[in-house]
């Protein structure tokens, strides 16, 4: 009996990535950039997630709780393969590096992992993220859509600012009003800022008004959470693009408010319910 051939295996990790790209990119060029979006980051979130569970190296960036793994890289690796092939004349910025200059005028901003702490620590609270926008993504022009997804929940968001926001497909509840010392704060403050005063003091202005604090480390899942109104409002300061925008345009999509207010010497972004957010910005 002819034993069929054994396909060749990746020598490398890179390898598997590319290979896995080549097959996504087959399966999805006809994709719409709405589809495109949340196929992206339930991809990279699940490649993620099945790396973790076989075991991810990591090494620390600016501090010990400032990380990145085997798997961001890997992901962001696979998401910025797929848009060069797909998207060819749009923009990348990747939190790993992956950097490509637009011809269109339009940037694909991407999260691979987005709550690496809590990735490398074994917590169920981290997603993958992405958002679109034409301009600069520092203060982008437009700002198209976001799309997060969270592999441990199963959840995808996905929505901006002319896009109603969903959850697996279904269109979340628009965002009703609520006072501040009624909503639950998502929020992050480094351990390192609490012995900044101007800081410390402009966050707990807003901080200690509210119904309740939800200090869990990955922002876009936490501005899904407010999205579909888990949480109330979501204030941290010195946010990156990447950190920010995909959660933004889902709260926006949501008929939310989301600004950034200077404040303690630093930039916050906040985001939620229209009633919270213009009371929180009050108190800066």
């Amino acid at each position: 009996m002819t034993v069929p051939p054994t396909p060749s295996t990746p020598q490398n990790l890179n390898d598997m990535i590319d290979a896995l790209t080549k097959t996504f990119v087959i399966a999805h060029d006809q994709d719409t950039d709405e589809h495109l979006a949340q196929a992206l980051v339930f991809n990279a979130g699940r490649l993620a997630w099945r790396m973790r569970e076989t075991g991810v190296s990591s090494e620390q960036k600016t501090n010990f709780s400032d990380v990145v793994t085997e798997a961001d890289k890997a992901a962001e690796r696979f998401v910025a393969g797929a848009l060069e092939a797909l998207r060819p004349e749009d923009g990348i910025l990747g939190e790993e590096g992956a950097a490509r200059e637009t011809k269109s005028g339009r940037t694909w901003v991407i999260d691979p992992v987005d709550g690496t702490f809590n990735f490398v620590s074994g917590s169920d609270y981290w997603c993958s993220a992405l958002a679109l926008v034409t301009g600069d993504p520092e203060d982008p022009e437009k700002l198209h859509f976001g799309a997060v997804h969270r592999p441990a929940m199963g959840y995808t968001w996905f929505g901006g600012p002319e896009i109603p926001t969903s959850r697996d497909g279904k269109d979340v509840d628009k965002l009703a009003d609520r006072p501040l010392h009624q909503a639950a704060l998502g929020t992050y403050l480094h351990p390192n800022y609490l012995q900044q005063d101007a800081v410390r003091d402009a966050w707990l202005n807003v901080a200690q008004r509210a119904a309740s604090l939800r200090m869990l480390g990955a922002g876009s899942v936490d501005l899904g959470g407010v999205s579909d109104g888990t949480l109330h409002l979501w204030m941290q300061h010195s946010v990156k693009s990447w950190d920010w925008l995909p959660g933004r345009a889902l709260v926006e999509g949501a008929g939310g408010k989301a600004l950034k207010v200077e404040g303690g010497g630093v930039t916050w972004c906040l985001a939620g319910n229209p009633e919270s957010v213009s009371e929180a910005l009050a108190l800066f």
